[in-house]
């Protein structure tokens, strides 16, 4: 306990973690004397790859799905809905066995486990990362869809909608330029939330998929009891969480006209 500092009152060590933040020093590894700050350095590109990929598919497909529900209705409305609350209703890791199962073990199209770095070969990332962003992306949808879903709804009844139309203007024009602009506020905020989900869904299926992730340095830090890294990868997780609230935050400001009238 002396060698690790732990004889000393908890606000002392406190302020001593907190003034190696400040210089970059986040301690070492109880157990494998290993740097935090190096262990951090090759784990967090590894899940920030997920994050992204996962945000940007979850952007394009939610925007997608939502607008076709909201503008077409009928039969495209219902199954958005029901595979909005399947997904949601689906842990990721129960989701990432079924994939496992199916494409992995059964089809045999992708890897069960393991990553390849993208700097080892594009196609081999791509094998390697399909299966563990499906897994997080069909929950992320779930919610995203919805959102955007009840924003185009509510945005398609107001008056000046009505105006544009009668203007004579193409129906695809008034969705995209100003009803989606219009609808982008509540969307972009839950896409911000949804990275806060991501980042615990990632610490299972990392697990999972035996990826050598924050998420799964986390869990097995967590489980050893290993202060440094649990809270070095508490620390990188707030940084993530803060950086896109406020890409998500500048996001709405370019993209919706009210934002930029507050």
């Amino acid at each position: 306990m002396v060698r690790l500092g732990l004889d000393r009152p908890l606000l002392v060590q406190y302020g001593d973690w907190l003034g190696g933040v400040l210089t970059g020093d986040l301690g070492s590894s109880f157990f494998t004397g290993q740097s935090v700050t190096s262990a951090l350095a090759t784990r967090a590109p590894v899940t920030l790859t997920l994050i992204i990929v996962t945000l940007l598919l979850t952007f394009v497909v939610s925007v997608l799905a939502g607008v076709a529900a909201a503008v077409y209705g009928g039969w495209i409305d219902r199954v958005v809905q029901f595979l909005a609350v399947l997904g949601a209703a689906v842990p990721p890791f129960i989701t990432a066995i079924v994939l496992i199962f199916a494409f992995a073990v059964s089809m045999r199209i992708f890897p069960a486990t393991g990553y390849v770095p993208m700097s080892d070969g594009l196609p081999g990332w791509i094998e390697s990362v399909t299966l563990p962003v499906l897994a997080l992306l069909i929950g992320s949808i779930a919610s995203a869809a919805s959102q955007f879903r009840g924003a185009v709804l509510d945005t398609l009844s107001r008056d000046f909608v009505r105006t544009l139309r009668a203007r004579g203007i193409p129906e695809s024009r008034v969705v995209f330029r100003h009803v989606l602009r219009n609808a982008a506020g509540p969307g972009l905020t839950v896409l911000s939330l949804q990275t806060i989900a991501l980042i615990g869904g990632a610490i299972f299926v990392e697990d999972v998929f035996a990826i050598p992730g924050l998420g799964q340095l986390a869990n097995g830090s967590a489980q050893q009891g290993d202060v440094p890294l649990v809270m070095g990868c508490v620390l990188v997780t707030v940084l993530i969480v803060l950086t896109v609230n406020l890409l998500g935050d500048l996001a709405n400001y370019a993209v919706n006209p009210k934002a930029r009238k507050r």
